[in-house]
């Protein structure tokens, strides 16, 4: 039995080149499902992102298969899902990013999670600079460091998580539908990675912990949680993320491939 696909736990800093990118993320799911090789050329000719250079086609390129095609199950469904609402997808390529950027999903997952229990729920890019710093004492330089910083709060307003672009920034929660919260149940289903699906930093990030998540799990159609004091069953109605893609997405009006807006 093949080892289940992991979140990454080694620092990079993939992310000072490429920030969240949906649109490009939504262009590359149009076009590939994870089964063929697809070079920076290709892509360019056939115009996948538009009039972009080859140069940054190869940078993005590399952005996006350490977030989709490190998951080959979600890219296939993600294939077959063309159109979905903006929120979904938003949310979507957000939790992806944190699989594979541990800076991004410290970040969101704890660090902003801190500061909405502070008395301000609010950061600065100072703050950010800061806390970048001390993700690894000495590793960047002071350039590096702004730039880690001007990327995280620029991912964070594309998914949701802030309210502006200028200091101070005030934290916010996106919007998150039961198809989007399907998907990523589904897909931490298959996953390696620290916490429990109760606990993560991918639905903490989005404010959903605890009693909150609970009963959304408890409303959602493709699954049947249930809490009995500390006993929890998780009722998966099917067996994989696939499954789960060609049940719902197909049998549903408001979710079907093609019929999602």
């Amino acid at each position: 039995m093949s080892e289940k696909p992991a979140e990454t736990t080694a620092v990079h800093t993939r992310l000072l080149k490429c920030a969240l990118a949906v649109e490009d993320s939504r262009a590359y799911w149009e076009h590939t499902d994870g089964t063929k090789v697809v070079t920076p050329q290709h892509a360019f000719e056939q115009y996948w992102f538009g009039a972009r250079s080859l140069a940054w086609i190869e940078v993005l390129l590399t952005n996006l298969r350490a977030r989709f095609d490190a998951v080959p199950e979600a890219l296939a469904v993600l294939h077959r899902w063309p159109e979905m609402s903006p929120d979904t997808r938003r949310a979507i390529c957000h939790w992806h990013l944190q699989l594979s950027d541990p800076m991004y999903r410290n970040f969101t997952g704890d660090y902003l999670i801190q500061r909405r229990e502070s008395p301000r729920a609010e950061v600065t890019r100072d703050l950010i600079v800061s806390w970048v710093g001390q993700q690894g004492p000495g590793r960047w330089t002071m350039s590096t460091r702004i730039q880690f910083a001007s990327k995280l709060l620029s991912a964070a307003l594309s998914a949701g998580l802030l309210t502006s672009n200028r200091d101070p920034r005030t934290l916010s929660y996106p919007r998150i539908d039961d198809v989007a919260l399907e998907y990523l149940m589904y897909l931490l289903r298959e996953l390696a990675y620290a916490g429990t699906l109760l606990d993560n930093p991918y639905t903490r990030s989005v404010g959903l912990l605890g009693g909150p998540l609970e009963e959304r799990l408890r409303a959602l159609p493709g699954m049947r949680f249930h809490r009995q004091g500390d006993l929890l069953d998780f009722g998966w109605q099917y067996p994989s993320l696939r499954a789960w893609a060609d049940a719902n997405l197909a049998t549903h009006p408001a979710t079907a491939v093609g019929g999602l807006r």
